[in-house]
């Protein structure tokens, strides 16, 4: 029988107008210890985000969820951040922050295969 691992995870959020507290779910990041992975899977749907705040800088945005990727896979675009250890990563990638991108709350679980797991949470949570 295949063991469970515990992970952790969060919703990416795109938040136009922080002082309204609307968000547009545009990711997820998945953080298993056990299994030395560190992941995020994102998409800006464009059309909606300019529902939510029609000047949105669009570009700009989808700058910072490509960081999130840097930062998740410890290459050099993703800055200092990047070159600290996998735990460390996780927790400032999901740090409480009031800026466009935010990530939701820390929410565990436990899974056989953590990309099948990102990617299940992707499309329930995102798509």
């Amino acid at each position: 029988m295949q063991e469970s691992y515990l992970f952790e995870y969060a919703v990416i959020r795109v938040v136009p107008r922080i002082e309204r507290e609307e968000f547009l779910n545009a990711g997820v990041i998945l953080y298993c210890a056990k299994k030395k992975f560190l992941e995020c899977i994102c998409m800006l749907d464009e059309e909606r985000l300019l529902a939510f705040r029609g000047d949105t800088d669009i570009e700009e945005v989808k700058e910072h969820l490509q960081s999130l990727g840097y930062i998740c896979q410890g290459t050099a675009e993703g800055g200092p951040i990047a070159k600290l250890d996998m735990a460390s990563r996780f927790r400032w990638l999901t740090a409480t922050r009031s800026t466009v991108v935010q990530a939701s709350k820390v929410h565990p679980g436990l899974c056989k295969d953590p990309a099948e797991t990102l990617g299940r949470l992707f499309n329930q949570l995102v798509l």
